[in-house]
């Protein structure tokens, strides 16, 4: 499982012209999900996410988490986080197949829900426009 985390001032996701999810301050999160994932590991990365301690003190010092400031989460399903990109053609056959990676990007947000945190997503499988007001910028990737 690969996460990619920007911190935002804000995020939405828009399908057909709707916007289906939308955060204020917090973090926009791009979720990979590979061939032999695990519960197992989507619970760890989702305690990390939680915890991860890059939100700004008074001081402007990465000192604090998600939970601490009481922020909010936009959760995207991305495959292609997973490309293999050896030739000019990307490729995807380590990506897990979607009815297995939609059971596991489920229970990621399950698991984050549990946190009292809003919680936002976008639309598995969808064609989707993501938009981000990147904030830092910081851009930090978590991977088991």
């Amino acid at each position: 499982m690969r996460l990619v985390i920007q911190r935002a001032k804000s995020g939405k996701v828009i399908v057909d012209d709707n916007v289906i999810g939308k955060i204020n301050y917090g973090f926009v999160v791009f979720v990979g999900i590979k061939k032999g994932d695990t519960p197992k590991n989507v619970k760890l990365l989702a305690e990390k996410l939680l915890n991860l301690r890059v939100m700004p003190d008074e001081k402007n010092k990465m000192n604090f988490s998600i939970k601490d400031i009481n922020g909010e989460i936009l959760v995207v399903s991305q495959f292609t986080l997973y490309a293999d990109t050896k030739g000019r053609r990307p490729g995807f056959s380590q990506a897990a197949e979607p009815k297995f990676a939609k059971k596991l990007f489920d229970f990621f947000i399950k698991e984050l829900k549990k946190s009292d945190l809003k919680i936002e997503t976008g639309k598995f499988g969808a064609e989707m426009l993501v938009e981000i007001q990147n904030d830092g910028p910081v851009t930090i990737i978590l991977e088991n």
